[in-house]
């Protein structure tokens, strides 16, 4: 996770074929309910003009952070699914309503989506970082236009890296396999 970016532009071919990329992601009855903003250039101040005001850049600990010449916003698309689940190859599964849903899926698709963007930017020599938008969502995706029944996962910062300090959860220890991995049961 890159948070300090080259002061260099990402080439309009390099960012569509990264989400040429993404789109490719596993998607639950291929319902592909995500949709992105693109904020690029001197667009992404949109972004943090809402989410992270100029009286309060002054402390925020990464500022190189607001140099990224690119933010991406993924969103999903509930009712993508709720239709999609509703015509006749379907329909039989009971998932036409979102209290059928176990698991809301048009947020695992997405976050799918997101990962595989965050994979196919790092393969084409692009430093990203994914973080919470953790205030002013709404207020965001109001002032970008985005339709009120999508949900915002986070953001996006793509750019070319340059140097960073590693933030501080970075130094936690990953846990080992035999930690995450229970063979035949738990």
């Amino acid at each position: 996770m890159v948070r300090n970016f080259e002061d260099r532009a990402v080439p309009t071919e390099v960012l569509e074929h990264v989400v040429d990329m993404a789109r490719r992601a596993p998607s639950a009855g291929n319902s592909q309910g995500w949709d992105l903003v693109v904020l690029c250039g001197a667009e992404t101040s949109r972004f943090w003009d809402v989410t992270l005001p100029v009286e309060r850049r002054a402390t925020f600990r990464w500022t190189g952070l607001l140099g990224a010449p690119v933010i991406v916003l993924p969103y999903a698309n509930r009712d993508a699914y709720l239709t999609r689940y509703s015509e006749p190859d379907k329909s039989r599964t009971g998932l036409s309503s979102e209290a059928q849903w176990p698991v809301p899926y048009w947020l695992v698709d997405t976050g799918f989506f997101t990962m595989t963007l965050l994979l196919a930017a790092h393969n084409a020599g692009l430093g990203a970082l994914f973080f919470g938008v953790f205030h002013e969502a709404e207020q965001l995706s109001a002032s970008l236009g985005v339709p009120i029944d999508r949900q915002l996962l986070g953001a996006i910062a793509l750019g070319y890296p340059a140097s960073s300090e590693d933030g501080r959860s970075a130094k936690r220890p990953k846990r080992t396999t035999s930690d995450v991995v229970h063979y035949g049961g738990w």
